[in-house]
């Protein structure tokens, strides 16, 4: 008896120091489970990045003229942005103008070591990169040039171009879908989507979608691409790989310009950031339901899920500030200044 008793206080010690041990862990969360957003200043060639959780900023950084779009490699060590050596020219400026003004030389996609911010070096060979999206693999970039009418495919590793595929005029928002069978891109001039096989990098088909559109979210099965429409206040509903039907899901008021989009799986919905409307439309993905909308101020595009979706990041170009929005109270609750004109949100550990 003596013998079990002395066995078993080693046992007992060691089950104390696991609780003990599990109950500190749980008392640090938002370190274990820290985030941070990285977020695109278009007018003043920086990228500012910030935690999640506190809502603070880590730091600024610059990268170039007119970083736009954004992608995180799979484990995070890397940031890669777009940039662009065309002019942010006003809307009365013709576009042969607004053409005058640009720098070849400039253009690329800023390759940043995340641990450090600081920027490692520029993957050439794009033409007037407005987005870039990591491939399902996460061995390539998807790179929308917007003034060349193509996808350019890079390697992730070496910027080295894989391929080029001719989509419609001005692509913009490109993604590739969660199964990876798919990119799938907007092109603003032809109020068109380019849906293209990801293995072979072959355009399979064109569809017709809303005026203008600008980004897109996948359906968590892959089976539907959510497109926005700036022109005419729409969302489209596209089906893949067919495309058809390709239909309208939901007509918001006349003053939306439909920009960003990001589908919530846990929620069933889509976030539609609206551009000069000023808000964040909240959508039913079931029934195209609006469930509301939440002003933000300023013209928000970019917008990204943090916080395992508790949290919406919304970009307010004018503003030079993220807001910050609770999913599950539709509310505003903070803000975070960056630099000036923010465009794209990406978020990652």
């Amino acid at each position: 008896m003596t013998r079990n008793r002395a066995g078993a206080a080693p046992a007992r010690v060691s089950l104390l120091a696991t609780l003990a041990t599990a109950i500190a862990a749980l008392a640090h969360p938002v370190v274990a489970m820290a985030e941070r957003a990285y977020v695109s200043n278009e007018d003043d060639g920086s990228v500012t990045v910030f935690d999640t959780a506190r809502l603070q900023v880590i730091g600024t950084f610059q990268v170039g003229k007119r970083p736009r779009g954004l992608a995180l490699s799979r484990d995070a060590a890397r940031l890669y942005v777009a940039i662009t050596g065309l002019a942010k020219c006003p809307p009365p400026m013709p576009d042969e103008e607004c053409a005058k003004h640009r720098d070849p030389s400039a253009d690329g996609i800023a390759v940043v070591a995340t641990a450090a911010l600081t920027e490692t070096g520029v993957f050439k060979g794009v033409s007037d990169p407005e987005r870039v999206a990591l491939s399902h693999d996460g061995r390539a970039l998807l790179v929308s040039e917007e003034d060349s009418a193509q996808l350019c495919v890079l390697d992730a590793a070496r910027g080295s171009v894989i391929a080029r595929i001719k989509v419609g005029r001005e692509p913009e928002g490109v993604r590739a879908s969660p199964n990876g069978r798919y990119v799938v891109v907007t092109s603003e001039s032809d109020n068109t989507v380019s849906i293209i096989d990801a293995a072979k990098y072959v355009l399979l088909r064109t569809v017709a979608v809303g005026k203008r559109p600008r980004d897109l979210a996948f359906s968590p099965d892959s089976h539907l691409a959510f497109v926005s429409g700036e022109g005419d206040a729409s969302v489209y509903r596209v089906a893949l790989p067919s495309g058809s039907p390709s239909s309208q899901f939901v007509q918001l008021r006349e003053e939306a310009r439909p920009m960003g989009v990001v589908f919530d799986p846990k929620r069933g919905r889509l976030y539609v950031s609206t551009g000069h409307g000023g808000t964040v439309a909240v959508i039913s993905a079931k029934d195209a339901a609006l469930l509301g909308e939440i002003q933000v101020g300023g013209r928000p595009w970019g917008i990204a899920l943090a916080e395992g979706g508790a949290r919406l990041l919304a970009a307010t170009g004018p503003s030079g500030t993220v807001a910050v929005i609770d999913t599950r109270t539709l509310t505003v609750v903070g803000k975070v200044r960056v630099g000036r004109g923010p465009w794209g949100v990406v978020v990652g550990p």
